[in-house]
C-alpha cells in the first residue's frame, strides 16, 4: 500500500497482511509513510487480526546503519509486526522481539544454498523471485519446510531477474536497489541492427503479473502467502 488509506481500504476488502513503507529506506523512494501514521495503521490493522510488515529493503550506505536501527526501534514500537530486508547488515542489527524478518525478492534467493543460508539468519518467510517455476517453488518448500514462501501473483513483471537490475542506474543514475528505479524497461524503445531500424515499441515491458487461475497449484507446491502488488498504484487498484 502507498499510505494508510489505502492500506485500510486492502484489509477491508479482505487482505491479512499489508506491506508498507515507512519514511525511509523502503524500495519505493515516493510512497513513505511517518511513524504516526504506521501507529495508526497497525492498531486498525490488529483490530482485524491483520499483519503490518514494513519494507526496509533498499542496499544501505554505511552512514546510515544507524538510522536504520533506530527506525526499527520506532517500527517496533509502533506495533509492526514484520520487517521486509534486503541488505544482510540487517541481520546484524538488533531486531526487537515479536518482529518477524522477511526476505526481499530483492535478496536474489534463487538456490536452495542460499535459502539455507538466510534460514540460518532468522528469515521466517522469503519473498519468492517473480521468475520461478513449480518445480522451484517445490524444491524450496521441500529444503526448508519451516521457511513461509510468498509469491507474486499480481503487479508488474521485471524484465531483468528480481534484485540484479542496473539499467536505471547505468542510465539515469537512480538505483532500483536504492528504491529510484526510473523503469526504463517501460519506456518505447528502437531497436537497431547493422544501423537499420528492425522493431519499435514498448521492447522490454513484460504484460503484467496475473496468477489468479493458479492459486490452488501454488498453495500444492508450498506457497504460503500471495503478494499483490500496490505501492505506487491508486486505492481503486489496490482494493480490486
Amino acid at each position: 500500500a502507498r499510505d494508510i488509506s489505502t492500506a485500510q481500504a486492502a484489509i477491508l476488502c479482505g487482505a491479512d497482511a499489508v506491506f508498507i513503507g515507512a519514511q525511509a529506506f523502503g524500495a519505493r523512494a515516493e510512497a513513505v509513510n511517518s511513524i504516526d501514521e504506521i501507529r495508526t495503521l497497525c492498531q486498525f490493522a490488529h483490530l482485524f487480526n491483520v499483519k503490518v510488515h514494513a519494507t526496509v529493503n533498499i542496499l544501505l550506505y554505511d552512514d546510515e546503519i544507524s538510522s536504520v536501527q533506530e527506525l526499527i526501534y520506532a517500527l517496533a514500537e509502533a506495533g509492526v509486526d514484520a520487517l521486509i530486508v534486503q541488505d544482510p547488515v540487517v541481520f546484524t542489527l538488533d531486531i526487537p522481539r515479536g518482529v518477524e524478518l522477511h526476505a526481499s525478492t530483492q535478496c536474489g534467493i534463487d538456490t536452495i544454498e542460499k535459502l539455507k543460508f538466510y534460514e540460518s539468519l532468522g528469515v521466517t518467510q522469503v519473498v519468492l523471485p517473480r521468475e520461478f517455476t513449480q518445480n522451484q517453488i517445490k524444491a524450496f518448500h521441500e529444503a526448508c519446510p519451516n521457511v513461509r514462501l510468498e509469491c507474486f501473483i499480481a503487479g508488474a513483471l521485471c524484465v531483468s531477474v528480481s534484485g540484479i537490475c542496473h539499467i536505471s542506474e547505468y542510465l539515469k543514475d537512480r538505483s532500483a536497489n536504492r528504491g529510484r528505479c526510473a523503469q526504463i524497461c517501460r519506456l518505447p524503445m528502437q531497436l537497431y541492427k547493422n544501423n537499420r531500424e528492425i522493431a519499435t515499441g514498448h521492447l522490454l515491458s513484460l504484460k503484467d503479473n496475473d496468477l489468479s487461475s493458479h492459486l490452488e497449484t501454488l498453495i500444492d507446491c508450498g506457497i504460503r502467502t500471495f503478494k499483490i502488488e500496490g505501492r505506487l498504484k491508486p486505492i481503486d487498484y489496490v482494493a480490486n
